[in-house]
């Protein structure tokens, strides 16, 4: 039925209004009429009450549509929630400064994340962590391994879409560069990869995760004076993470025994980002978008 419709003959009155909250799009609160109806029906919600309560259904079920937009958009090599992060297994870990940095104020600065540290310790984790966190306030976030972005932009090299698709990685708030500075770059990476940090450093944010310290990283550049141009921007405008954890993984094993409740991560809903059985010393979930 459209707005302003004639009613088919004999429709009751809850039938059109279900109608007309379908032809506006109001599925939050056409899920929630018959609960709130009821409640009213007791007595237990006056009008502006019964109508404030209908419209906060609608905001919530938008802004869990539009979270799980952003989440499948990001693109994230799995979807993993601070919620399930083993904040016991690095004595050393510098839990205040992860707390800081899982705000997203470093977004609002347009600032950057190294995030560096031996295999397995836990950086791609903390990296996808700070991407739902910016997922849950509203951002866009993209999640790409460093080495399937530089695969991308050879293609478009190749075929004359380089343009086009480096635009891509130029579009979202937060860009994650996981897995960066593994080998060698070639003339042409170091190219595509010292105009991606000019193009979005200062102007959009990047998380970046290394087995390599940023010292090591100059000496991968076959250009040295490119490699200084390009380093010095990012490591200079960039809040510094070292994770020193051993490596995780040995612990995941199909072998080995289960983890105890209280090292057990909670099951991720893929949809909101969201962690069921979450450990309580986990990072607090934000709330609400930027």
């Amino acid at each position: 039925m459209t707005p302003g419709a004639a009613a088919p003959s004999g429709a009751t009155p809850l039938h059109q209004l279900r109608g007309r909250l379908r032809a506006l799009k109001l599925g939050g609160m056409l899920d929630s009429l018959e609960q709130r109806l009821a409640q009213s029906e007791q007595g237990r919600l006056g009008y502006l009450d019964f109508l404030e309560l209908l419209l906060e259904d609608e905001v919530q079920r938008r802004a869990q549509h539009g979270l799980a937009r952003r989440l499948a958009a990001a693109r994230f090599e799995p979807l993993k929630t601070f919620e399930e992060f083993d904040f016991a297994a690095d004595p050393g870990l510098p839990v205040q400064q992860l707390r800081d940095l899982a705000t997203c104020h470093f977004l609002e600065a347009r600032a950057c994340v190294l995030i560096c540290g031996p295999v397995g310790a836990g950086k791609t984790h903390a990296a996808t962590g700070f991407g739902v966190e910016a997922c849950r306030r509203g951002y866009a976030v993209l999640f790409a391994k460093t080495g399937r972005l530089l695969r991308d932009l050879a293609g478009g090299r190749a075929d004359g879409s380089w343009e086009a698709r480096f635009r891509r990685y130029l579009k979202p708030d937060l860009l994650i560069l996981d897995d960066f500075a593994l080998k060698e770059f070639t003339a042409s990476q170091a190219e595509d990869v010292y105009e991606l940090i000019d193009a979005r450093v200062g102007r959009s944010s990047l998380v970046v995760t290394s087995n390599r310290a940023p010292a090591d990283w100059y000496p991968l550049f076959p250009n040295p004076v490119l490699a200084e141009s390009a380093l010095d921007r990012l490591v200079n405008a960039a809040h510094h993470l070292t994770l020193t954890a051993k490596s995780y993984r040995p612990r995941l094993r199909p072998d080995r025994p289960p983890l105890t409740p209280a090292g057990a991560a909670g099951n991720v809903n893929r949809r909101t980002g969201e962690t069921r059985n979450a450990r309580n010393d986990g990072l607090a979930k934000a709330e609400g978008p930027h």
